[in-house]
């Protein structure tokens, strides 16, 4: 009675399978069984179980469908896999990992191991000793395929049997990986698995190149093309892809976002079954999906447990897969007969796919300017994934290996005496905080992170002193109508704590709001107190400044100890008590000070504050490749930055509050740029015979937070004091190109006379609408250049709605735009590289009418927004003829002092330019390598 409910409970089970009958177990011996595969004469089938008493691995089988005998035709010993009949000749194709010399041992001890009676979970092992192996149908006859370390497995013949398609790795143990990707190879190997195709005797060609798992590859059954599985970079989730049998057009047919792998074509090509868990984690269902990805997958199975591995007979008309639906719960292989019909009815009134199917880099294009070439890279990019490539992120480093492994499949190399792709450089990523942060006021502790925190900005040590209360801390001359506003009147701060307010007076007219808020930055208001002799700043929000966290959050990239005195902030809370005790009520000062009133700064007691904040290093990465033209020449470098916001919350971001912490993907900012660089890579590399000179390409990390990864290049190729005239010809620059309006934006042109004329033959041909601009001080990566003294060109399609916000994505990338700018940079490049005569310079000033606040004064200083460390403003460059090199100024120097006046950073610099006056000479302290020099400036006039 027990056994007839079983088998009716089973039976009821497999009767809701679609498209499936009289459904039977095929093997029953050994502890499981799978993969099986067959004969294209219907007649025999390979498969691997674990059934040999002395080997506890899988060994692979042939079972005769005709007479039901089985016979082992792998050697035995070591581990084996995977399978396939030669379609012509009696050889049979099989990973195995018997040539290993340990692999007696490692048979003994899984052994002793299960005769120990622990049992582990079953996984897959990516042992780097499987090889491809063919045999004769006697297992005799033994042919090794592949001999490198690494994982070779997963191998299957073309129909015609003259090409073998394969899974491996063996390339992340050939090549040098970085110390992250070692770990990552240590850790998870199958990470680093791609596809491979092979001739046999001939080299592999790798035909993906994507980060995670690229497996378990089919050919169709007219051989065109191939499917497989691709895991995400986490490995949490897998899709099936299709691709040509050279690697190209590569796309996902399913966008499950499940564990979705083993697909097989229907020897009809009509459509492929595949193995998904999208019904839950420990649950494997089969489903069918049309080759394109149009229609939704049509569930097949629906058993708990596991189905997978699906083979269709050759005929069409059955089904083998593997199941653990036997009786005793191990996996072995069933047979079902499979109606083809209704299949084929079922996924016809599939759903439509709504979404767009995403393609895969292929390993090679005829055409790299093409539309989908750019679109590709574009989407690659600014994938969510991805995180928005902020410098130093894991998204970054993904990025840049991408961009690496493309340079490296267009047979770029890497540049002079570099032996791989990558120019890393240290930033400050940002502040945190170290033990031993305590704060006392009146005896009173507070509590770091609740009621108080410092400040990015605060330098580090033991502050103790007396707090005085200066409103709004703020100081500010009369100017025009404005009457002056002084939160220091008869207020003595000197070795003092100045308490102040964060923002500004909440109730003032409009003009006088715009007047204060020249100086209202927390940065100056701290310059204020510290030339006043403070030791240090605490900051209030306030109950009238309605901010959601009354704490500064203590974040964003950048040097601790910039402002060279103590800064803090307390909570609103917290602080009001301190009030109290001397009889103030926060609340009410706030309000009276918000009407623009001032007020006489008074004591708040004793303040004693230890503060311990640790400068975060992180490492960003240029790419950079080389076409490898052998030439004296110096080399057209092409380049665009590849970096972005994160998620926005460092800095710079324009999101709307629904939108804060979203990943800012920037397929504009700069995505676009970057695509065009890997495509004019792809399209020069085309056309070397013409070229006289070689090209290199940089892809830049670090721009958005002060064009880090540029300016580090530039002055290490350069040398100290150094330019790069006659090192680098020519820079071409592209930064935001894929929004295309009324007119490309095309900038540098005075920096040699050579582009006028270039960009008026070259446009003949493409027609777009230009829009040229003289300016050589660009907010980009051009600059880091041309303060070298290299002639530079920057296309750019303008500023839009979506600059840096989330929503600055893929699908609003102008493609026909895209292409015909890469092709007008691409001609650009053409024309300089494959001519002898080089361009020449043209040094400007940055423009005086480019005001820095409104500041009347001119110095001719270039200050290098790159700069990581405190301690003065290094200057990139000085301006020809201007009051700085007048003075004796280099570039390389570094500002320690001007008027009397230390600088700490570029904030203090900008905020004492505002009390030099024209023509009235002062002395500005530079430091040039390990001298401090005291120079005499007169500063100019910007009018």
């Amino acid at each position: 009675m027990r056994l007839f409910l079983l088998l009716f409970a089973f039976g009821s089970l497999w009767a809701q399978d679609q498209f499936m009958t009289r459904i039977r177990q095929v093997t029953f011996e050994g502890k499981r069984a799978g993969e099986s595969y067959f004969h294209p004469s219907g007649q025999k089938m390979v498969f691997q179980s674990e059934r040999d008493a002395d080997n506890p691995f899988y060994q692979i089988f042939m079972l005769d469908l005709i007479t039901g005998s089985t016979q082992r035709i792998s050697p035995g010993i070591g581990k084996t896999t995977c399978s396939w009949f030669h379609p012509t000749e009696k050889r049979i194709l099989f990973a195995s990992t018997h040539k290993d010399p340990d692999t007696q041992k490692l048979m003994k001890a899984e052994l002793d191991f299960r005769a120990s009676g622990q049992t582990r979970r079953y996984s897959w092992d990516y042992d780097p000793h499987f090889d491809l192996f063919t045999t004769d149908y006697a297992g005799g006859y033994e042919k090794q395929l592949t001999n490198q370390f690494g994982y070779d497995a997963e191998g299957s013949f073309s129909p015609d049997g003259k090409l073998i398609i394969y899974a491996s790795n063996y390339h992340a143990y050939s090549e040098k990986l970085s110390d992250a990707d070692q770990k990552k190879l240590e850790m998870d190997p199958s990470y680093f698995i791609d596809l491979y195709s092979l001739v046999p005797g001939q080299e592999p060609k790798r035909l993906t190149n994507m980060p995670g798992y690229d497996g378990g590859p089919f050919f169709s059954p007219d051989g065109h093309r191939v499917c497989f599985r691709h895991f995400s970079e986490d490995g949490a989730t897998a899709e099936i892809w299709t691709m040509n049998v050279d690697g190209s057009d590569q796309k996902a047919i399913t966008q499950l976002g499940a564990m979705s792998w083993a697909p097989y074509y229907h020897p009809t090509g009509s459509y492929l079954i595949f193995t998904t868990n999208l019904q839950g984690f420990a649950n494997f269902e089969l489903y069918l999906v049309d080759p394109q990805g149009r229609k939704k997958p049509v569930r097949v199975t629906y058993t708990d447990g596991f189905d997978g591995l699906p083979v269709f007979f050759p005929s069409g008309d059955k089904l083998a897969w593997t199941t653990n639906r036997a009786a005793n719960g191990s996996s072995q292989i069933f047979f079902a007969n499979w109606d083809h019909a209704a299949a084929l009815a079922a996924l016809e009134q599939a759903e439509t796919n709504p979404a767009p199917v995403l393609e895969k880099k292929p390993a090679t294009s005829n055409d790299p300017l093409q539309k989908s070439e750019l679109d590709r890279h574009i989407r690659t990019l600014a994938q969510p994934d991805w995180q928005g490539r902020l410098t130093g992120s894991e998204g970054e480093r993904k990025a840049g290996d991408y961009l690496a492994q493309s340079f490296k499949e267009l047979g770029l190399v890497p540049l002079p005496d570099q032996d791989n792709y990558f120019d890393e450089f240290e930033f400050a990523s940002g502040v945190s905080l170290e033990a031993g942060n305590t704060l006392s006021w009146d005896k009173k502790l507070g509590k770091v992170d609740a009621d108080w925190r410092p400040v990015t900005l605060s330098k580090s040590g033991t502050f103790e002193g007396e707090a005085v209360f200066a409103g709004y801390g703020l100081s500010l001359e009369k100017s025009g109508d404005q009457e002056g506003y002084d939160s220091y009147v008869h207020l003595d701060v000197k070795d003092k704590w100045v308490v102040l307010f964060r923002y500004l007076p909440e109730n003032v007219s409009d003009s006088r709001r715009d007047f204060l808020r020249r100086l209202s930055t927390l940065r100056e208001k701290v310059f204020v107190a510290r030339q006043k002799g403070a030791i240090g700043v605490i900051v209030i929000s306030g109950p009238n400044s309605g901010v959601k966290e009354s704490l500064i959050a203590l974040k964003g990239s950048g040097m601790a100890g910039g402002a060279g005195i103590a800064v803090i902030s307390v909570s609103d809370q917290w602080v009001a008590d301190r009030f109290s005790a001397v009889g103030k009520d926060l609340k009410a000062i706030q309000d009276q000070l918000d009407q623009g009133e001032l007020m006489q700064g008074f004591s708040l007691g004793q303040v004693s504050a230890s503060i311990a904040l640790k400068t975060e290093k992180g490492t960003g990465r240029n790419v950079l490749a080389r076409l490898g033209v052998q030439s004296d020449l110096p080399p057209i470098l092409i380049g665009a930055h590849y970096d972005h916001l994160g998620d926005g919350s460092g800095g710079n971001s324009l999101a709307r509050e629904e939108e804060k912490g979203q990943p800012h993907v920037g397929a504009d900012d700069n995505a676009s740029g970057t695509a065009g660089v890997l495509a004019l890579a792809g399209w020069l590399q085309q056309h070397r015979s013409e070229l006289k000179r070689d090209v290199w390409f940089g892809a830049w990390s670090g721009e958005e937070l002060g064009l880090l990864g540029s300016t580090h290049f530039a002055e290490k190729l350069a040398g100290p004091h150094g330019d790069l005239s006659g090192k680098l010809a020519a820079y071409l620059n592209m930064d935001m190109i894929g929004r295309l309006k009324d007119n490309l934006i095309v900038q540098g042109l005075g920096s040699s006379s050579v582009w006028a004329g270039l960009i008026e033959q070259v446009n003949v041909a493409i027609g777009l609408p230009l829009q040229t601009s003289e300016d050589c001080f660009l907010p980009t990566d051009a600059t880091a250049f041309y303060v070298k003294k290299v002639p530079i060109l920057n296309v750019f399609t303008g500023a839009h709605e979506d600059y840096h916000t989330p929503r600055d994505t893929p699908d609003k990338i102008d493609l026909d735009g895209v292409h015909d700018i890469v092709s007008f940079m691409g001609s650009v490049a053409l024309r300089l590289a494959s001519q002898i005569e080089g361009l020449d310079y043209k040094e400007h000033s940055p423009p005086k009418n480019r005001a820095s606040r409104g500041f009347r004064v001119y110095l001719g200083t270039i200050p290098d927004y790159a700069q990581s460390d405190s301690g003065g403003v290094k200057l990139s460059g000085v301006s020809k003829g201007g009051p700085a090199e007048q003075a004796g100024i280099q570039g390389g120097d570094i500002l320690v002092e001007l008027a009397g006046t230390a600088i700490e950073n570029i904030y203090d610099y900008t905020h004492i330019l505002e009390r030099l006056k024209v023509g009235q000479s002062t002395t500005v302290k530079v430091k040039r390598q390990d001298e401090i020099l005291t120079l005499t400036l007169t500063p100019g006039s910007r009018d």
